[in-house]
C-alpha cells in the first residue's frame, strides 16, 4: 500500500505542482470580464465508452484515445503524455458519475476533475502505485496555499477493478461516492472557500513520476515511473453528467448559458440564461440569478480560503504530523462519509495561484517548499 506518512514540505510542493499540471483557465472572471459558460441544462449526458467517443466531450490537443470493450483507453507511453477530455458544456451544481479502472504504474495519475473558470475545483485522483485507496480534493478560487483539503478513501483494487465514482454538488455541500456509498461530505456552511461556480468536467491521466518532474511531485506520486513497463492504461467505461442549473436537483429547463454578472465569484452572482437562443426555440429566453432559486445564502464568501478536517477531529486538534499534509489522512471507511469542516482559517491568504496563476506567488510557494524539504 502506498505510504500515507510523507514529509509535509515535500507533499505541499507536490500538491502545488500536481494541481498546476492538470488545471488551467483561459479567462478568469475574478480578474476581468469573461464570456458566459455554455450550459448543459436539461440535456444530460449518458455515454457508454466501450464503442466510440462521447459527443458531449471534446478531446484536448495531443490526446489519442482507443475505444473497445474495456472502455476508453487513456494511455501513457512517455513522460509527456497527458490524454485529457473535457465536457463541451458546463454544469452549475449537479451530479457526475464515472465508471473507471485507474491506471497501474508507479507515478501515473488518473483523475476526474470538475473545474470552473475562476478555478473552483472538485477532484478524484488515483495513484498508479496505490492498490487500496483513492484520493479526493477540492479548491476554491485557485487557492493552493493550504494543503489539508485532501482525503484518502479505501476502495477494493481500484487499479484492476471498475468502480463507479460520483460527485454530487449543490450550493450546500459536495458529496463524494464510491459505488453509490457516500465516503465524504464537504458542507459549504462549515468551510471558508467552497467550490460554487459553473464547472466543466475533465477526465485524464498524466505522469507525475517523470525524470524531469520536481522531486516533491514524484514523492507524492509514489516514485519515478519505469517506462520499460509502459504503456499504462486507465479505462473509462461510462460517464453520466446531470446539471442542476443553480438548483438542488436536475433542471427541467433548456439553459443556454451561465453568465458571470460580476467579479465576486459567488454563486448568487451567476445568471442562468434559459432557452437555446435559436430562432425556433420553443421556450422564452429568460435570465435569472441563481440566488432567485434559493431563500437563504448558505455558501460563505469566496474571498476567504479553507482548511478541512474529518468529523471525528472537529472537537480536538489534529496531530501536527498530518494536519498540513495534502492529501491529508482521513477516515478511510467507505461505509461512513467523512464530513469536512473548518473552524477558523483567518490566517490563510485570500488570493492565491492555480494553473495559470500569478507566477510570483507560485515561485514563492515552490521556494518555501524546497527550503523546508531540505531542512
Amino acid at each position: 500500500m502506498f505510504n500515507k506518512i510523507v514529509s509535509t514540505a515535500v507533499v505541499s510542493l507536490a500538491a502545488l505542482q500536481a494541481v498546476s499540471a492538470q488545471t488551467f483557465t483561459d479567462c478568469n472572471p475574478l480578474k476581468k470580464t469573461c464570456p458566459p459558460n455554455p450550459a448543459l441544462g436539461k440535456e444530460k449526458v449518458s455515454c457508454g465508452l466501450t464503442k466510440s467517443a462521447c459527443s458531449a466531450l471534446e478531446t484536448l490537443p495531443g490526446t489519442e484515445i482507443k475505444y473497445d470493450s474495456k472502455g476508453a483507453h487513456f494511455t501513457i507511453e512517455k513522460e509527456t503524455n497527458a490524454p485529457t477530455v473535457a465536457s463541451k458544456k458546463f454544469i452549475f451544481f449537479g451530479r457526475v458519475d464515472v465508471e473507471v479502472q485507474a491506471a497501474e504504474g508507479q507515478g501515473i495519475v488518473t483523475s476526474i476533475v470538475l473545474q470552473s473558470d475562476d478555478l473552483d475545483e472538485i477532484d478524484w485522483e488515483w495513484l498508479g502505485g496505490d492498490t487500496q485507496q483513492v484520493q479526493t480534493n477540492y479548491f476554491s478560487k485557485g487557492d493552493t496555499t493550504v494543503y489539508d483539503r485532501g482525503g484518502f478513501h479505501d476502495v477494493s483494487d481500484p487499479l484492476t477493478t471498475y468502480h463507479k465514482y460520483s460527485i454530487e454538488w449543490t450550493k450546500d455541500a459536495v458529496n463524494w461516492l464510491i459505488d453509490d456509498n457516500n465516503v465524504r461530505t464537504l458542507k459549504a456552511s462549515s468551510v471558508k472557500g467552497f467550490p460554487e461556480t459553473p464547472m466543466q468536467v475533465k477526465l485524464g491521466t498524466w505522469c507525475a513520476g517523470g525524470k524531469d518532474t520536481p522531486k516533491g511531485t514524484v514523492d507524492w506520486a509514489g516514485g519515478y515511473t519505469d517506462f520499460s513497463k509502459a504503456p499504462f492504461n486507465a479505462y473509462y467505461k461510462s460517464l453520466s453528467i446531470v446539471d442542476y442549473a443553480g438548483g438542488d436537483s436536475a433542471t427541467s429547463k433548456s439553459v443556454k448559458e451561465y453568465v458571470w454578472s460580476d467579479n465576486s465569484g459567488d454563486w448568487e452572482s451567476i445568471e442562468v440564461k434559459t432557452g437555446t437562443g435559436s430562432d425556433d426555440d420553443s421556450e422564452d429566453t429568460e435570465t435569472t440569478s441563481a440566488a432567485d432559486k434559493a431563500t437563504t445564502k448558505t455558501a460563505p464568501a469566496s474571498g476567504a480560503k479553507t482548511q478541512t478536517q474529518s468529523t471525528k477531529d472537529e472537537s480536538e486538534s489534529q496531530d501536527a504530523s498530518t494536519a498540513a499534509v495534502s492529501p491529508s489522512a482521513s477516515d478511510n471507511a467507505t461505509s461512513t462519509p467523512v464530513e469536512t469542516s473548518s473552524a477558523d482559517n483567518t490566517s490563510v491568504p485570500s488570493t492565491a495561484t492555480h494553473g495559470t496563476a500569478q507566477s510570483g506567488l507560485v515561485a514563492a510557494a515552490l521556494l518555501l517548499a524546497y527550503l523546508f524539504a531540505f531542512m
